[in-house]
């Protein structure tokens, strides 16, 4: 393949080196999500008890992004958040609120890493346990052609083509409590990187939302990388078990934070072009306790450089391009498991991908309170060694790679 650009992963997952045919983050911000909105109801509910007399409790919605892969700029334009106590609700249905934007906001979801939350607004509402969130975004028209835009790395605006579903929003099911009396912080995650996806030689970008919502938090992780890691190449993310929970890009300092942490056990993996992989196991994030720190601006983790390795394919279904199909990468380590090191979609038209990987062995460390960063050591029994998961209207294939001689040309076919 020609070129290749920067594969991530969000909300998400880490990602690896470039991506082609796929698709598609500063100082953390962690306050308050501030109140812009308007309370508005629907079909007789929101605004507080909804003329029942019911308790009612209040929610605060923002808007976070993992990284986005190869664009300087992903715009999408909100213009409001509706919640429903019921996941089968359909938009014509009574039991909707509202959160109304004053106006409709134009974000560039590549501003919002690193912590970094978008304040949406606010609304009273019933208290209860609410199973559906929709995100109602502004349309492209005539007037405001770039509503939803993508700027391409090297290129210039792009409009977004967005789903026509998009009138009565992007629909999330839920399951979250706003108690009687208290407000309820919860955040949007709007992952760019699997969200925009790249249609052939169109020239033209379709939006295909890939998002999650959760509760706003206060703790998480944080540290630093060496400054030769400090660009959009780099992709940290905190996993378990093989899947990212959230990931972001360092600052040009070589911050990063990873916001939004339920307590619990984590490992973090480093990814960036050019270098090996790096992993640390066991960090502790708690209740309440802040954020874990793993290295400071002084002592940074630092990663060894690595040669890279293009994989590539196409995925077929029943002799015809899978064009919704997604891929995975994934490395089984020696002592830490699983890692997920991309998460992309096939190319909407030619259902093509392509990432570039690692060569060199990946590099293992396990947290200490005494020692940060974390001491790091070569997976040599790793080196080269991947697996390529593709999914493709709900089957599932996997391929072991090896990309320690060179680039690999794996395709996958489902009858």
């Amino acid at each position: 393949m020609a070129s290749f650009l920067v594969a991530c992963g969000g909300g998400g997952t880490g990602a690896v080196g470039g991506i082609v045919g796929g698709a598609g983050v500063t100082s953390g911000d962690v306050s308050g999500v501030e109140d812009g909105g308007v309370n508005t109801s629907v079909g007789g509910v929101g605004g507080g008890s909804g003329g029942t007399g019911a308790p009612s409790g209040s929610l605060s919605v923002g808007l976070t992004d993992a990284p986005a892969c190869g664009y300087n700029h992903v715009y999408v334009t909100v213009e409001k958040v509706r919640v429903n106590l019921s996941d089968t609700a359909s938009d014509a249905d009574a039991g909707w609120s509202e959160i109304a934007l004053p106006a409709p906001k134009r974000i560039d979801l590549l501003t919002l890493t690193n912590g970094v939350v978008e304040p949406l607004g606010s609304t009273n509402l019933p208290a209860g346990k609410y199973r559906q969130l929709r995100l109602v975004l502004a349309s492209n028209t005539t007037a405001n052609p770039f509503a939803n835009a993508v700027v391409p790395t090297g290129g210039s605006q792009v409009a977004l083509d967005t789903p026509s579903a998009q009138q009565s929003g992007l629909k999330l099911k839920t399951d979250f409590d706003v108690a009687a009396s208290q407000q309820t912080n919860m955040v949007i995650d709007f992952d760019a990187c699997k969200s925009v996806v790249k249609a052939g030689n169109s020239g033209k970008y379709q939006l295909k939302p890939v998002l999650s919502v959760f509760k706003r938090g206060n703790t998480g992780i944080e540290g630093y990388v060496a400054l030769p890691l400090a660009n959009s190449n780099t992709i940290v993310s905190a996993q378990q078990n093989g899947v990212s929970i959230r990931s972001t890009v360092p600052n040009t300092s070589g911050q990063f934070i990873l916001s939004f942490l339920p307590a619990g056990t984590y490992t973090l993996v480093i990814n960036s072009t050019g270098y090996s992989t790096g992993v640390i196991t066991g960090i502790p994030v708690a209740t309440a306790a802040g954020n874990t720190t793993v290295s400071s601006s002084a002592s940074p983790f630092a990663l060894g450089a690595s040669s890279m390795s293009a994989v590539s394919g196409t995925v077929t279904l029943a002799g015809a391009p899978a064009t919704t199909a997604t891929i995975g990468i994934t490395q089984v380590l020696t002592s830490a498991g699983t890692v997920s090191l991309a998460q992309l979609s096939v190319d909407s038209v030619s259902a093509t991908y392509g990432i570039s990987l690692p060569r060199l062995a990946p590099q293992l460390g396990v947290y200490s309170t005494t020692t940060k960063p974390a001491l790091l050591s070569a997976d040599n029994a790793a080196a080269g060694n991947y697996r390529i998961t593709a999914q493709a209207l709900g089957s599932t294939q996997v391929a072991p790679v090896n990309v320690s001689s060179g680039d690999v040309s794996q395709g996958f076919v489902f009858p």
